[in-house]
């Protein structure tokens, strides 16, 4: 009895058949395409650069080297995988996903991570242009996918290939500037750190923080107070416990006693740096330096708080990161001098009143200068200077400017935040973005620098870190 062959079901059921196929025609398949000719052979084409955008790594388990496409496939899911992760991470635990990107560890694997599979991207893109055959399809098809493949490659190699510089800028910012040790639990469920504007410029020798301050932040709510201390405070009592405490226990400045020429708040930082650097020998291996920890504890005794971290900031290397940033927009009110008021030739040099977008020499004579203004019109300027720079301070224009932003930031800040800190920071910094800010200026005429009431001084600021439950 004589078998009739029975005809063979749809050839894409068979092995080696793939969901090509169909586009192909039904005798093809991506791997062996049958026939060859140039409609099919196009086809082809489109559908393998095409994948190989969409899931990098399918066009070579459809077409080549199995062993190169699996890998890439691997590779894919799991970037997928932890980009899908992080999301998750970021809305349901987003203090540990911001912990973890300003990890200098962890950095280095992630910017390790990326430059490996801009790699692997490279490689399975000109693998899949010598798998379509450029010779075998259209001749008006050609420059098209050879173009398409190319704007793809660079698109996205150079997006990871930034992101991967970004990671190593950030890394290598986050190790120059932040201290590498254990971090300081909240004080009181806050965080309180002090704000030191070193004023190092041209006309003066050495450097003085004119501008003193402190921000509090609310662990729980990222809630944030203020509080601005004038440079020519007198009669400062020091923390409990201070090594100057013992040198002036009636306070500094008590009766013009103190060891340099001026006896105000920004003079103990100079006193301390240049004769008694010994009271703090732990200093700098913590971080910092004998005339900041002094300033520390006179900060802490006029405020009647805690301070955990201090940030100081060079004012004169300030102008290279408003430069940096692509300069501020201040809304000036009265004519300010430049410098004596004539540049170098003897020409007027002024800031004119009306609104202008300063570069940093200007921005940073806007807050410094001195002639026909008072100390406290000079600290109201500074705070201008610094909401302007936080505006400029939006994430696209920062990403722009960032290797610049971040060179300059690490040669303008100085700082104990310890790196495993940084990421509640970041955190705490997002939970306070569009609060209201609660922020005191103790100037005239609400204290007197010349005769301070302390008393009055410490019930505001506990007014203001822990206000009392509404009635």
């Amino acid at each position: 009895m004589t078998r009739v062959s029975q005809p063979l079901p749809y050839q894409a059921a068979l092995p080696g058949r793939t969901a090509g196929a169909t586009a192909l025609g039904a005798g093809s398949t991506l791997r062996t395409p049958n026939p060859p000719t140039e409609p099919v052979m196009t086809r082809r084409a489109w559908f393998l650069v095409v994948l190989n955008l969409l899931i990098p790594g399918s066009a070579q388990v459809l077409a080549g080297s199995r062993r190169l496409g699996r890998f890439g496939l691997a590779a894919t899911l799991v970037l997928w995988a932890l980009v899908a992760l992080a999301v998750v991470l970021f809305f349901a635990a987003r203090g540990l996903v911001l912990s973890v990107a300003t990890n200098p560890f962890a950095l280095w694997v992630l910017q390790a991570l990326l430059v490996g599979y801009v790699v692997l991207w490279v490689v399975l893109t000109l693998d899949t242009l010598r798998l379509v055959r450029l010779v075998r399809v259209r001749s008006a098809a050609r420059p098209l996918l050879a173009a398409f493949s190319v704007l793809t490659l660079a698109a996205l190699a150079g997006a990871g290939g930034y992101g991967a510089v970004l990671a190593g800028v950030t890394r290598e910012t986050i190790s120059d500037v932040f201290f590498a040790g254990p971090p300081e639990p909240p004080i009181d469920g806050r965080y309180n750190v002090l704000l030191l504007g070193g004023d190092a410029g041209p006309d003066r020798e050495g450097m003085r923080p004119d501008s003193v301050s402190v921000v509090s932040v609310d662990d729980a709510t990222g809630s944030v107070a203020m509080f601005g201390l004038p440079r020519d405070l007198t009669d400062i009592p020091f923390s409990e416990g201070s090594p100057m405490q013992a040198l002036y226990p009636d306070g500094y400045g008590h009766r013009n006693t103190c060891n340099v020429d001026v006896c105000q708040l920004n003079s103990i930082y100079t006193e301390v740096t240049l004769k008694n650097p010994d009271l703090y020998p732990d200093a700098v291996s913590e971080g910092s330096d004998p005339g900041i920890e002094a300033m520390r504890d006179a900060v802490e005794g006029a405020l009647g708080i805690q301070i955990q971290y201090y940030v100081l900031i060079d004012m004169q290397g300030f102008s290279d990161l408003i430069d940096a940033l692509g300069g501020i927009t201040i809304d000036v009110k009265e004519r300010l001098p430049i410098g004596s008021g004539v540049d170098e030739n003897g020409n007027p040099a002024y800031l004119e009143p009306g609104v202008q977008h300063m570069d940093g020499n200007h921005a940073l004579w806007y807050a410094r200068s001195r002639h026909g203004t008072s100390d406290y019109d000079r600290m109201a300027r500074q705070r201008e200077v610094q909401q302007a720079m936080l505006q400029q301070m939006d994430p696209t224009n920062v990403l722009l400017r960032f290797q610049d932003v971040a060179k300059a930031g690490a040669e303008v800040v100085k700082t104990d935040i310890p790196q495993g800190t940084l990421g509640h920071f970041v955190d705490l910094a997002l939970k306070a973005k569009g609060q209201p800010i609660t922020d005191i200026e103790f100037v005239p005429d609400l204290i007197d620098p010349a005769d301070p009431d302390y008393e009055f001084i410490h019930a505001r600021v506990q007014e203001a870190v822990a206000p009392a439950p509404a009635e």
